[in-house]
């Protein structure tokens, strides 16, 4: 059997998002700057993707701009509003916690000058609006926070701190890289003061190598990438016409299961997490106490319904995570021991340090993550599975 629980990383394309791409692909592989019938045809699956992915957001389809993915809608949000906006101040404000996409693209603005202020998250992986607040100066210009941590499913209120933002200066950008929220959560940018918002389809069971980035109305941003004045010039380069194609829909199918899709989730985690507290030495991060203290049933699935409903991450005392990954593996399970876009190097999880996990859980912790195709019955092999290897790793780890 196999066990796909690595969805976090990447989702298997839906049949009917791959059907189309071949469609697009095979017939329509016009390119959408010509001015001929395969062009505009072409172009009218770019102009549908937008109203598709504008429908769940409920906002303007021209508000859509379409990138590589989500490392690249996090760049051009970050870098192009920051560089538009340096007359007004040169502070940014973001989480100690966030996807390298948005830390390393700080590190490049502190480079050119740029003083970033890095949020600490509380040990449930909250961001306090009070922080938020004591941190806003009138030299602030963009705040970043990521909807959904990537590693541990910590989830912000962006809702409040969105607020914050604006009631101290409304000229203030708000980020929010939503490409773990997205199509996990409903997302209303002008109800929760969202100026730019990140999202990456494969994420979400469509493609990789798109995604898109919400640009809110007259928001003062410059592209970084120059050409041919594609996408309004703010992203120029032909467009990925099957990509988005495949975007778009993915993101409709998805924006119309959210509420059922989160309960589903739920259930298989609160079945997972029940099943890994009758084995010894398993610690769920954000559910049970760092310190080791009793957690009630009750008040571990109260956390657990805190968190996102489809990312666990779990502490395996006595047992190196890389060890425990490959040993799963080779019993066809697939979990991850982080960010995936960061897995081929190694390091101690900043993310788990700043929700002060444990030292010996540090290197010992993995991330299993559900989709809408993840059954019981994968969770169930699993557990059966950790309880055969565990005790025989912890004893070869002793040795």
């Amino acid at each position: 059997m196999e066990a796909y629980l690595d969805n976090s990383a990447t989702t298997r394309i839906d049949d009917s998002v791959l059907a189309l791409m071949e469609r697009v692909y095979k017939e329509d592989f016009g390119n959408p700057s010509s001015r001929h019938k395969k062009g505009m045809d072409a172009e009218r699956y770019i102009k549908t993707a937008k109203e598709q992915i504008a429908g769940t957001l409920k906002c303007k389809p021209e508000e859509i701009f379409f990138t590589s993915g989500g490392t690249e809608s996090n760049n051009m949000a970050l870098i192009g509003a920051a560089l538009a906006n340096k007359r007004s101040g040169m502070h940014i404000i973001t989480t100690s916690f966030e996807h390298a996409s948005v830390y390393r693209p700080l590190f490049f603005l502190e480079e050119l000058g740029f003083r970033v202020t890095y949020l600490t998250p509380d040990v449930d992986g909250s961001i306090s609006v009070d922080a938020l607040r004591e941190a806003l100066c009138k030299d602030t210009i963009l705040a970043s926070v990521m909807a959904v941590n990537n590693e541990v499913g910590a989830v912000q209120d962006i809702t409040a701190l969105g607020a914050a933002v604006k009631e101290y200066n409304p000229a203030i950008l708000f980020h929010v890289d939503a490409i773990q929220a997205y199509g996990k959560y409903r997302i209303y940018p002008k109800r929760q003061n969202i100026d730019l918002l990140s999202a990456s389809a494969h994420k979400f069971h469509g493609p990789k190598g798109c995604g898109f980035l919400y640009i809110k109305e007259k928001t003062k941003i410059k592209p970084l990438i120059y050409g041919g004045d594609q996408q309004k010039g703010m992203r120029s380069g032909t467009e990925n016409v099957p990509g988005i194609a495949g975007c778009g829909l993915a993101a409709e199918l998805a924006g119309g299961r959210i509420e059922e899709l989160q309960e589903y989730l739920y259930g298989l985690k609160s079945y997972f997490a029940k099943g890994l507290s009758e084995i010894e030495g398993v610690t769920v991060h954000l559910a049970d106490a760092t310190d080791g203290a009793y957690v009630s049933e009750e008040e571990r699935e109260n956390r657990l319904r805190h968190t996102a409903p489809h990312i666990m991450s779990v502490g395996f005392s006595g047992v190196r995570s890389e060890v425990l990954l490959h040993a799963l593996e080779e019993k066809g399970i697939y979990v991850s021991s982080g960010s995936a876009c960061s897995s081929n190097h190694p390091a101690v999880s900043g993310t788990l340090k700043a929700i002060q996990v444990p030292k010996d859980l540090l290197d010992a912790t993995l991330r299993f993550s559900f989709c809408r195709d993840t059954t019981r019955e994968e969770l169930e092999y699993t557990l059966a599975v950790l309880k055969e290897l565990l005790p025989q790793l912890r004893r070869f780890r002793r040795k």
